[in-house]
């Protein structure tokens, strides 16, 4: 089911006894975050501040921190249930070049076509226009004590391609300077930041506005590692199968979702730079100060009573670990339309998204694995990936005890490592530049002849199945029960 808007999703984990009002004063600097941590850590329920210090409106977190809340806002009993739903509209239906095949083909264009977001002439959140607006209205929160101030951490971030007028929807922290101004943190891969540059090159200022609050599912669409042509909101539709409905801003020439709880509009200049940061970052260290784009706000609308949401983020587990769990099972079938060798992946949640995949393959050929992951490293996002491991197609790779087992067993180090460079996420801290750096690929792999392997490769040690059998049988007999 899709959530018309956050409140109706807060109702659902009420509902479940997922959510906890906490109706005490708690402080937005360092407290909420450190009662968030906790719970998040505990695999605690979702957490509704509703008296907090300095503001009238509540702050919501941790609202999608576990697997069974993440399922519901995502309407699916298993996360691998939307990539296959995916591949079902992007594989072609047999005899695709005939008359049949273009015919069978119809419901599914006719449906994406149901899933375009709406433009509709008003909407919630326009409840409330203020059009001299004040950011220390929001309870934003300071979530680590060498945070460089308070950060706006669930922001979804809507901008246009000058050229093109494509949309984008990204989500880039937002560090509160003063009342209408904050910093823009899209690092130089990000499609934000492109946009930024085309607007640099034409000499224009370029139009930002910033949606807070929403169904879940448009917060999970900003995360996405979408190609650049396709646009959130559509695919954020897909997903609640249901259009998006969107209004249009009032001093900026954008649309934002209409049931969004708070919405910030505003201007980019690409000249202007300030100093951002430190972070309390994803990775469980901080993200070092440095310049980045400066937004400045013009106009806040909001719905009467808004609720503010917020993530903290830290070493994990954290709420964001869930959703990259999402983004793992979503475009694992994506990832094998190009390389269908792969079985599994797994992103650990310890390699925090960008510094270890695990990856099973169907092995075909010598140096099977060593094409895998230079596929991968040239694939989108999983350019960023630090270490790359590859194993094979038995192998469990959301058992990390049984991946480690066959890493430090299968390996020699200086036939089965191999080092390149390129480019780096600009949050790896290990790096000798920023955002450039060297990148490990490890084969786990059995080896064969033609690799260099002469030896007989040893069996793996497995109890016959009739003995097994046998003694489950058995097992209160031997006194074990």
């Amino acid at each position: 089911m899709a959530f018309k808007d956050l409140r109706e999703f807060i109702q659902a984990l009420e509902q479940r006894g997922w959510l906890k009002r906490i109706t005490a004063a708690v402080d937005p600097y360092l407290e909420i975050s450190a009662i968030t941590d906790r719970v998040v850590k505990q695999g605690g329920p979702a957490l509704l501040f509703e008296n907090v210090k300095g503001s009238r409106l509540p702050v919501l977190t941790n609202a999608v921190g576990s697997f069974d809340r993440l399922k519901m806002a995502l309407g699916v009993a298993d996360l691998d249930e939307t990539g296959r739903e995916i591949m079902s509209f992007l594989q072609p239906p047999e005899a695709a070049g005939s008359l049949l095949g273009k015919i069978k083909a119809l419901p599914k264009i006719a449906q994406i076509g149901n899933f375009l977001p709406r433009t509709v002439r008003t909407g919630p959140v326009k409840e409330v226009i203020q059009k001299t607006p004040d950011l220390t209205q929001l309870p934003v929160l300071t979530t680590w004590p060498d945070d460089g101030g308070p950060f706006i951490t669930l922001p979804l971030v809507f901008s246009k391609d000058p050229q093109s007028g494509r949309r984008n929807v990204g989500m880039y922290r937002l560090q509160v300077y003063d009342r209408q101004t904050t910093g823009m943190h899209w690092h130089r891969h990000k499609q934000g930041a492109r946009h930024m540059r085309k607007h640099q090159d034409l000499g224009r200022r370029m139009e930002v506005a910033v949606a807070l609050g929403g169904d879940p599912i448009l917060t999970y669409a900003a995360t996405a590692p979408l190609p650049p042509d396709i646009d959130e909101m559509l695919f954020a539709g897909f997903l609640r199968k249901s259009p998006v409905e969107m209004v249009p801003c009032e001093t900026v020439d954008l649309v934002v979702p209409a049931h969004a709880e708070i919405i910030l509009e505003g201007y980019v200049d690409p000249e202007e730079l300030r100093r951002e940061g430190p972070f309390g970052d994803h990775t469980g260290f901080y993200s070092l100060a440095d310049d980045y784009p400066v937004f400045h706000l013009t106009c806040i609308t909001h719905r009467q009573d808004p609720i503010y949401p917020a993530t903290v983020v830290g070493r994990p587990p954290m709420e964001d670990c869930y959703l990259g769990k999402a983004t793992e099972r979503i475009f694992l079938p994506l990832l094998r339309l190009q390389l269908p060798e792969i079985v599994d992946i797994n992103l650990p949640w310890e390699g925090v998204f960008h510094n270890l995949v695990v990856v099973a393959i169907e092995k075909a050929y010598p140096g099977h694995a060593r094409k895998v992951m230079s596929a991968l490293w040239g694939m989108g996002q999983m350019m960023f990936t630090k270490t790359i491991i590859v194993v094979d197609a038995a192998v469990n790779v959301q058992d990390m005890s049984e991946v480690w087992w066959r890493v430090w067993n299968n390996i020699d180090p200086r036939r089965d490592t191999m080092i390149v460079d390129g480019p780096l996420d600009a949050l790896d801290h290990a790096a000798p530049l920023p955002c450039y750096g060297s990148k490990l690929g490890i084969d786990a792999t059995q080896k064969w002849p033609e690799e260099g392997y002469s030896r007989e490769w040893p069996g793996d040690l497995e109890m016959p199945v009739d003995v097994q059998e046998r003694v489950t049988r058995r097992w209160r007999e031997y006194g074990l029960d």
